[in-house]
C-alpha cells in the first residue's frame, strides 16, 4: 500500500462545496431595477435629462450666505472678496428670507409633481453656493458621481452632499480625486448612452478623464465642448427638455455641436438674444413638462408653446442673483427611463 497526502483536508473539502453550491451571483446587474430596488430600496440614477423625475437633491439657503459682505467689486460689479474666495454676483446683497421663500416654492412645486426632494440638512461652513447642488453630484444609470469643485468658495460642499446621498440610501459609483475638478453644471445626458461635458475653468482635463472613465464602464460616450473664456459650465447653452428637443444658445456652443444634434434630427430651441440667460437654466420634471423662471420673454414662450413644452412658472430672481438659476439649484439623483 502506497503512502499519499490527502488532496485537502475535510474543512477545506467542505468549504468548497459550499462556495461551489452557493456561488458568485453577478447577474442580474448592479444597475437592475429589481435588483437596486431590492437592495437600494428603489431605482437610483438616471439614464438621460427629461424622464419623470422621481428623487432630487436640493439645499436651502440658510446662514451660510451670511458670509457675503457689503464688499463691492466696482469694476465688474457685485461683491466679493478674493482673499476669503466668496463671492456675490448680483448687484444687490443677497436677500436671505426671500431666496428661502422662492425655494420653499420651488420645493413645493417639485413634491406636488411627484418629486422626492433630498435636502441636505447644513451646508459646509461658509459655502454660501451650497444651494447650487446640481454642481456637486452628477447621476447616471445606478447611482450618483460625486464631484470635485472647482473654486475656492465651493470647495467643502463635497462633504455634506456625500452625507445626504448616503442617507437617502443612493449608490454612490465614484468620487473625484487628485488635482481633478468637475461640476455637474458643466455635464449633460442626452440619451441613456451619451453625454456632454464641458471642458472650461471649473471643468478641467483631468477631471474630464476621471468622469469619462466612469462613463465608459457604464457604455456612455462622452462627448467634450471647450468652453470661450471663462465661461465655466453648459446648463447656460445646453439643457435637454424632451426626448428630442433641447433649448440652446448658439453664440456659446461650438459649431461642430450644433451640427451634430442637427445631424442627430434634434429639435433645437433657440434662445432669443433679447431673453434673460437663466431662462436656459430650466428643469424638466417630466418628457416635454419644464419648470422655468416667470420672466422669460413672449418670443420664447412662443417657441417653447410650438414646440409642445408645457411650462410651470416661479419666481426664482433672487436666487439667480447669486449666479445659478432653477438648474442650478437640483441635483437629480433619480429619474424614469425614457
Amino acid at each position: 500500500m502506497t503512502a499519499h497526502t490527502p488532496a485537502m483536508s475535510e474543512h477545506e473539502y467542505k468549504e468548497a462545496k459550499f462556495f461551489q453550491t452557493f456561488g458568485s451571483v453577478p447577474k442580474p446587474g448592479f444597475a437592475d431595477p429589481d435588483e437596486q430596488s431590492r437592495v437600494w430600496g428603489r431605482p437610483w440614477g438616471c439614464s438621460n435629462d427629461v424622464g419623470k423625475l422621481r428623487a432630487v437633491l436640493m439645499h436651502r439657503p440658510g446662514n451660510e450666505v451670511n458670509i457675503v459682505e457689503n464688499k463691492p467689486m466696482p469694476e465688474i460689479g457685485g461683491y466679493g472678496d478674493p482673499d476669503k474666495g466668496w463671492y456675490w454676483m448680483g448687484n444687490t446683497l443677497p436677500d436671505l428670507p426671500a431666496m428661502q421663500e422662492a425655494h420653499d416654492k420651488f420645493t413645493a412645486l417639485l413634491r406636488s409633481e411627484g418629486v422626492d426632494v433630498v435636502l441636505i440638512d447644513k451646508a459646509a461652513p461658509g459655502a454660501m453656493k451650497q444651494i447650487y447642488c446640481r454642481d456637486s453630484v452628477i447621476s447616471v444609470k445606478g447611482g450618483a458621481i460625486v464631484t470635485r469643485l472647482a473654486r475656492r468658495v465651493r470647495r467643502g460642499e463635497e462633504l455634506p452632499v456625500t452625507q445626504a446621498i448616503a442617507k437617502a440610501g443612493c449608490p454612490i459609483l465614484g468620487t473625484l480625486h487628485g488635482e481633478a475638478v468637475f461640476e455637474g453644471g458643466g455635464f449633460a445626458l442626452i440619451d441613456e448612452k451619451t453625454a456632454v461635458c464641458a471642458l472650461s475653468v471649473a471643468c478641467n482635463a483631468e477631471g474630464v478623464r476621471q468622469v469619462e472613465s466612469i462613463l465608459n464602464g457604464l457604455g456612455i460616450e462622452l462627448i467634450k465642448l471647450p468652453m470661450p473664456g471663462y465661461r465655466i459650465h453648459i446648463d447656460g447653452s445646453f439643457n435637454m427638455i424632451d426626448h428630442d428637443t433641447a433649448i440652446i444658445n448658439i453664440n456659446e456652443l461650438p459649431f461642430f455641436f450644433i451640427e451634430y444634434l442637427n445631424k442627430r434630427g434634434m429639435k433645437l430651441i433657440e434662445l432669443p438674444p433679447e431673453d434673460n440667460a437663466f431662462s436656459l437654466n430650466c428643469l424638466a420634471v417630466a418628457p416635454g413638462r419644464v419648470i422655468m423662471h416667470s420672466s422669460r420673454t413672449p418670443r420664447l414662450a412662443d417657441r417653447l408653446d410650438a414646440a409642445g413644452i408645457e411650462i410651470l412658472s416661479i419666481d426664482y430672481e433672487c436666487v439667480e442673483l447669486g449666479g445659478g438659476g432653477i438648474h442650478c439649484s437640483t441635483g437629480p439623483l433619480a429619474r424614469d427611463p425614457l
